[in-house]
């Protein structure tokens, strides 16, 4: 495995970050490497979607129109669990 590391993280944002971790039961390293999985998951998914952008199988609405849609049913399934969208379990 490698190891990342981010510099000049504003206290405040690590502050943040912490007590989210800590409210999911989690350390500030899981918490972050969830976020990372997450984003690196969601990449997979547009570049999927990218494969089938053009298509005319009688589909009706652009990559970016379900992109759209996707975020907004992700953003609302967070909302009813309290969470934020993109942050681990919001997903779920």
């Amino acid at each position: 495995m490698v190891a990342l590391q981010i510099r000049d993280v504003p206290d405040e944002v690590r502050d943040i970050l912490a007590e989210r971790a800590r409210q999911l039961g989690q350390s500030l390293q899981g918490y972050l490497l969830d976020l990372v999985r997450s984003e690196a998951e969601r990449a997979g998914n547009i570049a999927l979607l990218q494969r089938f952008e053009g298509r005319s199988d009688g589909a009706g609405t652009s990559m970016g129109e379900t992109v759209r849609e996707l975020d907004a049913d992700r953003a609302d399934r967070a909302a009813e669990f309290g969470l934020s969208p993109g942050e681990p379990g919001a997903t779920a």
